[in-house]
């Protein structure tokens, strides 16, 4: 008896355990890929730091971040370029790309540092589906190109 209650519970917990790894991994979806880098440049998800090389995946809720002397370059699943330049951290908070299912978002939050963006298939196909925050404000895509530049506040004296 004591065998069998143990068999169950043991099956339970690695079903419950394979589930949670795959909410993980839905959770992480690839959604783009560095495509240029130059300097010191990372993407951060759930916590784990990756030096940016060409072919690094990005993946929903990454954060982006370069260097001082730093830029790199993503190109998203929908063609959308993003480009950033030194000192930089942008995360990736939104992106769903099924056009069979007319579904489309991409939100984006720069805290810092400049972004030159290039519209994909998902602002051309939904604008109002795109948004990039700053920390004083929301743009909402409706051309095919921008350039905004983040700086951090001056320090208190």
């Amino acid at each position: 008896m004591k065998t069998t209650i143990h068999h169950y519970l043991t099956a339970g917990v690695l079903l419950i355990l394979t589930g949670i790894m795959q909410l993980s991994h839905a959770q992480a979806e690839k959604v783009g890929a560095v495509k240029t880098v130059s300097g010191d440049a990372w993407v951060i998800t759930g916590g784990q730091s990756v030096k940016a090389q060409v072919g690094t995946d990005v993946l929903l809720g990454s954060q982006l971040k370069t260097a001082k002397a730093a830029s790199m370059g993503v190109t998203f699943k929908d063609n959308t370029l993003m480009s950033f330049g030194p000192d930089t951290e942008l995360t990736v908070d939104e992106y769903l790309f099924a056009p069979a299912q007319g579904q489309f978002k991409l939100g984006a939050r720069l805290d810092k540092g400049s972004l030159n963006y290039l519209s994909g298939v998902i602002a051309k196909l939904k604008p109002d589906a795109v948004s990039v925050k700053t920390p004083t404000g929301t743009i909402g895509v409706r051309g095919t190109q921008f350039l905004v530049n983040v700086q951090a506040p001056a320090p208190n004296n």
